[in-house]
């Protein structure tokens, strides 16, 4: 297939209007990010586009977070930094998204071209005339890399963005800010799609077929990289086709839809419900969608699968027990699966799910085993749900989602202060769907800007914030060291409910201390949704309290500490 080239628009387009051509062609509507001297002229450019919108943040961490959160929803995002400064402050929200597999385009405005050719010591240098230093860090944490010039952009702009659709990773493009108003010169330019290798498809679907002849209980699995490459709907199809139960991985959830009478929950191994953890390990084959078996994933390693049980599915490849299959597209071997004939007699029964039941009295102080049961009640369906790393993500791992939910959480980078702006950009990619921030005091603390943005932009989420005095996380995590002796993983105490007025806007705010403080401020705040920003500051009495699984994985911990 070919992409854009010598056009009848082609000679009157710049470098800087043909880049954001290319970005609206991926859907793009809003790009993120922070002006600096260096990218006007890319500015400039895009505020004259009527197709689309800058959105600027506090700060370029932030700026970075939120895109990661729109490619999320959309599929692929843009933000615009300077150089250097700009970019440097990027690196870690980048990083993320290259863990996270995200496809983000970072496009820096860099000094102008002659600048760079006589090696000048300019501002946001390092003073050593070396102006590719920074892309060179950016090669670590990218898919791919380019400096845009009128002779190249045609060539680089397209294999970038098809670098971070195939790769879903991040991608870096520079370019001078004199460069950016100059003619593109175009070149004819051929887009690759991959196939799968018939001979290994085939090869892998008999053994498939021939495990699945042997095998009882069947279940599948279904992890990140199932939502980053879009194959929820196949995987259902799959699911339904061959009857069998279907868990999630920590950072899969949302990989399946949850209302599903055939999702079970969340597998965490030792740490999970027994029920899930009963059903996956007994299971005679595995299918494995889109896994990735990390710390987190494998809860501390305490997951007991049979490797010779397992069909992995990647996005391009499958490795059936001790079997690999390269060159194997996803969604080929997903549809080939379909018509297999299998399907599994026994029954896998019902799972009781942790939240399901409402429970504590209404002058109860609020406490995980209230508060969660009542957060899943409220959610409906097609919510955008951002959770923030802490106590809260082991927590809401556990909540089963309506039908049609987005989860959006870091399971794998798990920066803290990533959700408060990755909600801003959620709230900006799915400006007709409800977003639900769940986040922590300590968390807030580091990001809490992006709230400022959100009331700028007229964002309405609802934002609840777990005042539990400091990082009860570091603390269950850390336990070489008596707790009260932690003193680092102490916060100051902030007003949260004073934030909107800090920030010069209004907003539905409430500080709760009960269960039924909680009820009537979520009642209120549902009546409000669409019309104001709310906020619920839930404050804990107990900063140890925290949900059941982060309360097996302490003891884990310890267990092993104690071993030592």
């Amino acid at each position: 297939m070919k992409l854009e080239g010598v056009s009848s628009l082609a000679e009157s387009r710049t470098v800087g209007q043909y880049l954001l051509d290319c970005l609206k062609r991926e859907g793009i509507s809003e790009v993120f990010g922070v002006p600096g001297d260096y990218n006007f002229s890319l500015l400039d450019t895009l505020e004259s586009d009527s197709g689309l919108s800058f959105i600027t943040n506090r700060n370029e961490l932030n700026a970075g977070y939120a895109a990661d959160a729109y490619a999320r929803i959309k599929g692929i995002s843009a933000l615009i930094t300077t150089f250097g400064v700009g970019e440097m402050s990027a690196t870690n929200a980048i990083a993320g998204a290259y863990s996270e597999d995200v496809p983000v385009i970072h496009i820096v405005g860099s000094p102008k071209s002659k600048m760079q050719k006589d090696k000048e010591l300019a501002h946001h240098t390092l003073m050593d005339g070396d102006y590719d230093v920074f892309r060179k860090v950016y090669e670590n944490i990218t898919a791919y890399t380019a400096v845009l010039t009128p002779e190249n952009a045609s060539r680089e702009i397209p294999a970038a963005i098809q670098a971070a659709k195939q790769k879903k990773k991040p991608v870096y493009l520079s370019v001078a800010i004199d460069l950016v108003t100059q003619p593109v010169i175009f070149h004819e330019t051929e887009e690759t799609q991959t196939k799968s290798s018939q001979t290994a498809l085939q090869a892998a679907l008999k053994q498939i077929t021939g495990m699945l002849e042997e095998a009882k209980k069947a279940v599948i699995l279904v992890d990140m990289k199932a939502i980053r490459y879009r194959l929820q709907d196949q995987v259902q199809q799959l699911a339904e086709q061959l009857k069998v139960p279907v868990a999630s991985l920590m950072q899969g959830k949302s990989g399946f839809d949850e209302s599903h009478p055939q999702y079970i929950g969340v597998y965490g191994g030792a740490f999970g419900q027994e029920e899930v953890t009963k059903t996956v390990e007994e299971a005679d084959c595995i299918f494995a969608i889109g896994v990735q078996w990390t710390d987190v994933n494998t809860s501390k390693h305490t997951i007991k699968l049979n490797p010779l049980k397992i069909v992995e599915i990647q996005p391009e490849s499958v490795k059936v027990g001790a079997a690999s299959y390269l060159n194997v597209r996803a969604e080929d071997l997903l549809h080939e699966l379909t018509k297999i004939g299998f399907k599994q007699e026994s029954s896998f029964g019902d799972i009781a799910f942790p939240y399901g039941t409402v429970s504590g009295g209404g002058e109860e102080p609020i406490k995980a085993a209230s508060y969660y049961p009542r957060f899943q009640h409220m959610l409906r369906e097609n919510d955008v749900v951002v959770v923030e790393t802490g106590s809260l993500s082991y927590g809401m791992s556990q909540i089963r989602l309506p039908k049609g939910a987005t989860y959006i959480a870091q399971g794998g980078w798990q920066s803290i202060g990533f959700a408060t702006p990755a909600a801003f950009g959620a709230c900006m990619a799915a400006k007709d769907r409800r977003v639900l921030l769940f986040t922590g005091d300590g968390s807030l603390q580091l990001t809490v800007q992006e709230i400022s943005s959100m009331l700028e932009n007229g964002c309405k989420p609802i934002i609840f914030i777990l005042n539990n005095n400091g990082y009860t996380i570091e603390k269950y995590l850390n336990v070489k060291v008596e707790i009260e002796k932690q003193k680092y993983n102490e916060i100051p105490s902030w007003n949260y409910t004073k934030l909107a007025e800090a920030f010069g806007r209004e907003a539905f705010t409430k500080q709760v201390r009960t269960n039924q403080e909680l009820d009537d401020a979520i009642t209120e705040a549902e009546r409000l949704q669409g019309e104001k920003l709310c906020m619920i500051e839930l404050v804990v009495e107990d900063p140890m309290d925290a949900p059941e699984y982060l309360q097996k994985m302490r003891a884990f911990l310890e267990k092993q500490e104690n071993e030592k």
